[in-house]
């Protein structure tokens, strides 16, 4: 059976021309997945209002009608980013394994994106995932018995730690590479310049080379979170 033959369009109508690929349609979730996604790939030297607006080919005063400015954009980026932290709910009955699991998730999801955690410093975090997971952090905290005045500034210390081994981790900066053989290569190398060094000189640096340089990363990340509970606890006691 053979095809209708195509209409023809009347001469008075206009020619539909061929339409190209649909531009990426803009809105705040699509502007932040983009920043994000330029972060991980290029870190935070690389985000601009402008190489956002590339991803969507257009110019970048047209994401003014969904963020301000690139500082309001940063802050969306990290409470986009803090909702991946996986925070539990308080249990009184585990609150230190609690803490360091909260501990361990906060550096693993900061260093899973390059070093976004440089705009943590000096700043606090006040969107809506930001404001769940310090609150059940807090939680943690406060299910363990310490003063409302520990946990206040242990929220400072402890995110500082976190996001700041995160950075270590996943920044693009970090000269002891970016793989578990890249990083025992590089202490093996000053392990070995310490030992080499003269005990007349550097008594105490030559006699522990080996243990300063022992340890993963997740074994003296472990030992820093003892350190900071062990330390909070003491000081909570000693203020009640």
């Amino acid at each position: 059976m053979s095809e209708a033959p195509e209409v023809p369009l009347p001469p008075w109508r206009t020619t539909p021309k061929a339409r190209g690929p649909r531009k990426p349609a803009l809105s705040q979730e699509a502007i932040v997945t983009a920043a994000l996604e330029i972060i991980d790939a290029e870190g935070m030297d690389a985000l601009s209002m402008r190489r956002v607006a590339q991803r969507f080919e257009t110019g970048a005063a047209s994401l003014y009608a969904y963020v301000a400015n690139k500082e309001e954009l940063v802050e969306l980026v990290v409470d986009r980013v803090n909702g991946e932290v996986h925070v539990p709910v308080a249990d009184p009955e585990r609150w230190r394994e609690q803490l360091r699991e909260t501990m361990f998730a906060i550096r693993d999801v900061y260093a899973a994106h390059r070093d976004l955690g440089r705009a943590t410093i000096g700043s606090v975090p006040i969107g809506p995932n930001s404001l769940q997971s310090s609150e059940r952090l807090l939680a943690i905290l406060r299910a363990g018995g310490l003063s409302k005045r520990v946990c206040a500034f242990a929220a400072d210390v402890l995110s500082m730690y976190t996001v700041m081994s995160g950075l270590e981790l996943g920044g693009p900066e970090a000269g002891h590479g970016s793989t578990d053989a890249e990083r025992g290569a590089y202490y093996a190398r000053i392990q070995e310049y310490f030992l080499s060094l003269p005990a007349s000189r550097f008594p105490t640096l030559a006699s522990l080379g080996a243990e300063l340089t022992s340890g993963d990363g997740d074994e003296r990340f472990a030992f820093g979170i003892d350190v900071l509970l062990l330390g909070l606890i003491a000081y909570s006691e000693r203020e009640s």
